[in-house]
């Protein structure tokens, strides 16, 4: 068991180091050309913001194995040698809810403040509003926890007589306990609803705090995982549909890019008028509403580029640019299958075993004890995916209903393109649902999970929480996931479809 205990920690480590420098590289390739050598304050926030998310969602797979490392020790002190995987989650939740409430919103208020003003002057401006925000939610958790920072446990007193110990074992649906003549009442085993009870207990701050996050997280999980689960497919399998069939003539590709370069012109001539009013310091309501009609053209504008460079490849490999646009929407194609595979998975599974009382079946969590049968870490490589793929469907459903929502500002992140606003604002998209991701993880594999730190968290403090526990008493979450999924997908197949029975044209839109 030791050398499976520092196999794990070994393990641990290699796997964060990867993570960093995954995250890195991430940045290096996705940030814009203007944020090259500067904003490292920002830069480091997003990598260690992404490094947590990640890690946050491999600790739920091996908070599973670190359960295996003791579970054929002969001696009952055995788990205590294994990683403190309790205190490990409460502390990268606690850091997820720092840098969600107050160091990512520091750092965005820094970074979009005026650059004519001096470094003094950003902190000074970005630590006010982030000291009132933490000033405001102390208060708030302050409050809550005092008032309703309690957990009520359902019990139930059972008793028994006793009897002598049986020399042979005889169970069935006439004696369901051991017992002799005048045990065989079964007085436990038939124990009314009567003899039930609620027992209280305060729970602790920092399990209320990552409570209070996950309700948070809960609600946007619901929204944009629902829709998520099945655009990412559906809209990778729409892409290639509505991929460019032929390349453009060259007259044809002349004419689109005079008018691209038209609208060009018009976006700068509106964002230096902008910016003439923003050193005047008219920074109104009407200024901020401009701001964000020229960066929505600015995002239509290069994506119109991107489609007419795929249309018309120049140079001396025009031919092979060609080629590999091709393959790409052929990926695409393959991975929407694939996607659409665990997407129809996942919701299955929610039905059948989150759902449905008493279960169907354990489906994919008897699916990972098999797969962990047949090789250790296969079922918990398995469990992993499975995970990771429910943070990318938010991730894509936030994208989806964040172009289509007026209240949602949305920062899309383009390779080589990415401002560290968008980073951040993403970065803290993915914290918050990651709470969220591993909590409806840990429920909807509780089969799989059991006896693990993250259930105990998420499965026993946080659904006797009261004020909240009736939101998971009643899977309010998963109703909505599975209800918003199918709707999303009768979206796709209703009016994604027709739109797809056009031929592919370019669409450029005129600015406001």
């Amino acid at each position: 068991m030791g050398d499976f205990n520092l196999a794990l920690v070994i393990v641990a480590i290699i796997v964060c180091v990867l993570v960093f420098l995954f995250n890195v590289y991430l940045l290096v390739n996705y940030q814009h050309p203007d944020d090259a050598n500067q904003a490292y304050f920002p830069k480091f926030v997003v990598v260690f913001g992404l490094s947590i998310a990640a890690i946050s969602i491999l600790m739920l797979p091996a908070d599973v194995a670190n359960r295996q490392a003791c579970r054929h020790a002969i001696y009952n002190g055995a788990c205590n040698l294994t990683l403190p995987m309790k205190d490990l989650w409460l502390a990268v939740y606690i850091v997820d809810a720092v840098l969600v409430f107050f160091i990512i919103p520091f750092a965005m208020f820094y970074y979009e403040g005026d650059q004519d003003k001096s470094v003094g002057k950003r902190i000074k401006s970005a630590l006010l509003w982030v000291v009132t925000t933490a000033i405001v939610c102390a208060l708030l958790l302050g409050i809550l926890y005092g008032l309703v920072g309690k957990v009520d446990f359902t019990v139930r007193h059972l008793s028994s007589a006793t009897t002598n110990f049986p020399s042979t074992w005889e169970f069935s649906s006439g004696q369901p306990c051991i017992g002799g003549s005048g045990a065989r009442a079964c007085s436990a085993y038939t124990a009314n609803a009567s003899s039930e009870s609620t027992w209280t207990m305060r729970t602790t701050f920092p399990e209320y705090v990552v409570a209070l996050a996950t309700i948070v997280g809960s609600v946007l999980f619901s929204i944009f995982g629902g829709v998520g689960i099945a655009s990412l497919p559906l809209g990778l399998i729409a892409s290639f549909i509505r991929r460019p069939k032929a390349v453009i003539t060259r007259s044809q590709y002349i004419k689109e890019a005079t008018e691209l370069g038209k609208k060009a012109r018009e976006l700068k001539k509106a964002a230096d008028a902008l910016h003439q009013e923003e050193r005047s310091g008219s920074k109104g309501r009407k200024w901020r509403k401009n701001v964000k009609a020229v960066e929505k053209e600015l995002l239509q504008l290069e994506e119109d580029v991107k489609l007419l460079e795929e249309m018309y490849p120049q140079g001396e490999k025009a031919e092979t640019a060609w080629a590999l646009t091709v393959l790409g929407y052929l990926g695409k194609l393959v991975l929407g299958i694939l996607g659409l595979i665990v997407s129809v998975a996942w919701v299955a599974h929610i039905i059948i075993y989150l759902l449905i009382d008493p279960p169907l079946s354990p489906f994919l969590n008897e699916v990972f004890i098999k797969l962990d049968d047949i090789w250790g870490l296969l079922g918990t490589v398995a469990f992993a995916f499975f995970c990771f793929y429910l943070l990318l469907a938010v991730i894509a459903g936030a994208m989806m209903l964040g172009l289509r929502l007026v209240f949602i500002t949305i920062h899309p992140m383009k390779w080589g393109a990415t401002l560290m606003n968008s980073f951040l604002f993403n970065v803290a998209l993915i914290l918050l649902c990651s709470i969220s991701v591993i909590q409806f993880c840990s429920t909807a594999f509780g089969y799989y999970a059991q006896a693990t730190a993250a259930q105990e968290i998420f499965g026993h403090t946080l659904q006797s929480l009261r004020g909240i526990k009736y939101l998971y008493k009643y899977n309010v979450f998963q109703i909505a996931f599975v209800v918003l999924a199918g709707l999303t997908f009768v979206y796709y197949v209703a009016f994604v479809s027709f739109q797809l029975s056009s031929p592919f044209s370019l669409s450029f839109h005129s600015s406001e």
